[in-house]
Order: C-alpha cells, then structure tokens, then sequence
C-alpha cells in the first residue's frame, strides 16, 4: 500500500453570517418593550455598557463614550474598534437580505410577552387594580355554603359543579380527529362539544352513590347563579333561564324545543305557519331570546389585559403635514464604558483579562450600533409609510391606499425583508388611533370608473355603506351587491363580495330581512 500527499484547488460557496449582523436583525425586528427587556439583560451581564442616567447631559455622554480618533491602529492582539464599520456592516446585512431570503425568513419571531412584565412605570397603577374577580368555581362553591343540605349532599353538589366547564356548561371540549383521515395522517383535529354522562360522574365518585343522587345533585346546582349554569347543551341552557312569570313564556319554550334552526336563519314564515303565533309575538319572543346568555360562565372568565405600547408617535404639525418620532422613553440610553475602554487599551494586561474585555467592550458596541440603526432605519420606513398614507391620518380609515413593502423598500434603499422586519410586531400611534404598522400595507385594485387605485379596506367599507342603506325589507343578495359595487367602478366578483362580508361579520340576505316591513 502507497501513501503519497497531494494538494489540489477547489471552488465552494459558505454563508458566514456575522454576529453583528444577526444581533442587528435580531434588534431591528424587536418591539418596543421587547428591546427595553434586552438593553437591560446586557446591562446586567456586561460591564462594558453603562446606562445614561436621567439629568446627565450629552456633555457627560462626550466625556465617557469613546471616540472613533481615541481608538488604536489594530495590532496582532485584535484591538477593539468602536463605531467604524457600521455602515459597512448594514451594507453587507442588505445583500445578505436579498441573497439569503428564504433562510432568514425562517427565523422565530419575538414575543410580546415581556409587556406584562414592564418596570417601574406601570407599577404603581397596577398596585391600584381590583383584585382579581372570583372565578366561577368559586363562584357556584360559595353559594352551594347556604344551601340547607346535609355534609353527603354538599360534596356531591361540589363534585358536580367541578364538572362544570369555563363556559358554564357540563362537559368538556375534546379534540376529534377528521373522519376522513381515520390513520391520523393528516394530523388534523378540531375540538367540540362533549357532556358529561351523568353514568360516568355516578363511576368515578369516590363515595357509592346511585344516578338519581347525581342527578339530583345536578339540579341544585342548575338553581344556582348564573341562570343556566350546569346545562349540558345549548337547549338546556335557554331552558333553565324560562320562568313562569315571563312575557311569552310558552312561545319561547316553543322555539328553544322546535325552532332554534328557524331563528338562527331568519325563517319567521315558517315559525309562524307551524306555531300559529302573529309575527309580531314571534318577533318579540326572538328578541327576549336574543338576551339570555348561552354561555353563563363566559362572564367569569379572567381575560389578560394586553398593553399595546406604541414604538412611532405620529403627531400633526403646524404646516399640516404630520412629525414621525420613536417612542424612545421606554429604551434606557446606554453608552459604552470609557473606564474599561481605558484598561483594555493599557499595556502590559495580561491576555486572559484583555480577551475578556475584548468580547465585553465588542458585544457592547454591537448594541449601540444595532440600536442606532434600528432608529434610523425604523424611522425612515414609517416616515416613508405616513407620507404614502397621508389621506388615511386626513380624512380616515376609509380613505387608505394600497401599499407594498417592496415601494416603501424601493424608497427608503433598504431590502424589502428589512422593510418585512422593521415593520413587524410594531405599533403607531396617530391622529387617528393606535394601529400595527402592518395596517398600512396592503393590496387594492384599480376603479374602473376614475383610474385611481383603492385598497381593498375602501371596498370593505363601500360593501358595509351598501348593507347600512339597503331596505331591510328586501335586503340585497350577494349577487345585487357585486352589480352595485361594480357599477361603482369597483370590479369584483361574487366570492369576494361573500368572503368580505363574512370577514366583516354581516350575515346573509336571509338573515338580514326585516319581516316585519315585508307586510
């Protein structure tokens, strides 16, 4: 066997991402709270960052942060540089953008999570908010205390009502999986309603009891407040909120048995011919219907409050034109340490601690800079977005226009990725309210009448101007509704016409007649 060496030439392509330009990804992505939550993790970890306090002036800032002229020629050791690549940097991040797409896309996206946990400000407020109101186990347990039952009775009603569901009803939503995927290969599940059966709460009691135990235990706590509470279904949960004494009492008993299908779609005709009832009684009894509450413990049930803190501020001016500014009060104002930029640059240190500041005085500077380049380039794409939707902040939501990230790329000279990044997970405030950044993009058709393009969000609302006017009596079809829209200028088309109006939560033709004005 023969051993020789040889050397040959070959041709390779390798992505190697800097650090610093994923740290400035990853930055010019983030929310407003999000990047406050991540300036004090490295405020933290990293002595080499410091936090400019408030009173301290820019003079204080020029005293400490080192200056681009201070810092030494490189040498062998890899001396640090603040603030002479950026540019370059950002540049190289571009090109990435547009030759890496697909790849960067990829990445997770932030979380708004750490609003919750915002500092100092909000901490006084929160300690003067109610506590929490009581749930509705809790709700139904404390009643059940003045209930005159003997001690077997009462742990049977509390084992009853442990059955009872967020919702106020007996059961639980379980997932079923597609009937037409029986192997579970498309891994497609959705969830519905299922009761409890009164058989399996009699089998899983600790104690020997019999149904007619359980089932008595069960109308005890259907007495309970809030009407309907422990119902099992949807019939029986209207049912338990009837009461003698109420205004058609038998009509309303009548459609909750026999004609909830009916109500559901609006066929007063056919109620009418099947019970006998005037229509003005049926309308009547409907509208008493539409006031009891199908999910009775939905009004218990705790819901977070989300804050929404706006990163861009969009004020009016005098000219009549409109200021962008970040909602920088919520950043810490950071710097980097002039005392250990000092030290590292001292002779004679040894190599283990000058590494050490090396990688502290870098990851520093790679903040700052991702910092200051997520202001600019943020402020430069809402700038270029308000100007493109100025007719928006002027007369309303009704008059925005369409709008592609790849224009406001094209404008501001940034990758339209950078432009995806920028605008993600971000609010504005404005004149006109609070919105995602995102709001303002969207597509549009041209209007066949004027030329001008519209924004789909314009149709929408024409769509809705159209419903508001109709004659209730005969409302218009989906099918009258596309000829109006179009003869309007707006060229769309029957299925559009349906998925805006569900969208838009309108109900059908059926459901919107008025019968009452029909006679």
């Amino acid at each position: 066997m023969q051993m020789q060496m040889t050397t040959s030439l070959s041709q390779r392509q390798e992505m190697r991402l800097a650090p610093r330009m994923i740290q400035a990804m990853k930055i010019l992505q983030l929310p407003v709270m999000d990047l406050q939550e991540r300036i004090n993790e490295e405020l933290e970890n990293n002595l080499a960052l410091e936090k400019v306090e408030p009173g301290e002036g820019d003079e204080a800032g020029e005293e400490e942060e080192p200056k681009a002229e201070e810092t030494p020629e490189p040498d062998p050791d890899g001396p640090l540089v603040i603030d002479e690549h950026t540019e370059v940097d950002f540049n190289r991040l571009e090109a990435l953008n547009r030759d890496w797409e697909d790849h960067f896309n990829e990445e997770h996206r932030p979380s708004r999570n750490g609003v919750a946990e915002e500092a100092d400000r909000k901490h006084d407020a929160m300690q003067n908010m109610p506590a929490r109101p009581p749930s509705l186990q809790e709700h139904l347990t404390e009643q059940i205390s003045f209930l005159d039952v003997d001690p077997e009775q009462h742990e049977l009603i509390r084992y009853v009502i442990s059955h009872i569901a967020d919702n106020g009803w007996l059961g639980a939503f379980v997932e079923k999986s597609d009937p037409n995927d029986p192997e579970g290969k498309k891994k497609k599940t959705e969830k519905v309603w299922q009761p409890y059966a009164l058989e399996d709460l009699v089998a899983n009691y600790p104690q020997p009891v019999t149904l007619a135990d359980v089932e008595g235990a069960l109308m005890m706590a259907q007495r309970l407040d809030p009407p309907g509470v422990g119902a099992r279904d949807m019939k029986e949960c209207l049912l338990l909120q009837l009461t003698p004494e109420m205004e058609h009492e038998e009509l309303l008993r009548q459609l909750i048995l026999n004609h909830l299908d009916d109500v559901r779609h609006n066929r007063l005709p056919v109620i009418e011919k099947k019970t006998g009832k005037p229509l003005e009684e049926i309308q009547a009894a409907i509208e008493m219907l539409r006031h009891f509450d199908t999910h009775p413990g939905s009004r218990f049930t705790s819901k977070e409050t989300q804050y929404v803190i706006p990163d861009i501020i969009v004020t009016r001016n005098d000219a009549g034109g409109y200021d962008v500014r970040l909602a920088d009060d919520w950043i810490p104002e950071v710097r980097i340490s002039r005392k250990y930029y000092e030290m590292y640059k001292q002779k004679g240190l040894d190599p283990q601690t000058k590494e050490f500041l090396k990688q502290k005085l870098q990851s520093a500077e790679w903040l700052y800079d991702a910092i200051r380049q997520r202001r600019n380039t943020l402020e430069k794409v809402t700038r270029a977005i308000m100007n493109h939707q100025q007719p928006f902040l002027d007369l309303g939501p009704e008059h925005i226009k369409p709008l592609k990230m790849q224009q406001i790329a094209d404008q501001v000279g940034v990758h339209v990725t950078t432009v995806s990044r920028a605008v993600d997970d971000k609010w504005v405030q404005t004149p006109r309210g609070v919105f995602p950044l995102k709001r303002f993009f969207g597509g549009g058709a041209e209007n066949v009448l004027t030329g001008e393009d519209v924004a789909y969000e314009t149709i929408k609302n024409k769509l809705l101007e159209l419903v508001g006017k109709e004659d209730k009596s005969n409302p218009l079809s989906d099918e009258e509704l596309v000829d109006q829209l179009n003869a309007g200028g707006y060229a769309v088309k029957r299925r559009t016409v349906t998925k805006y109006r569900k969208m838009l939560d309108i109900p059908s033709s059926r459901q919107r007649k008025d019968w009452s004005k029909s006679n």
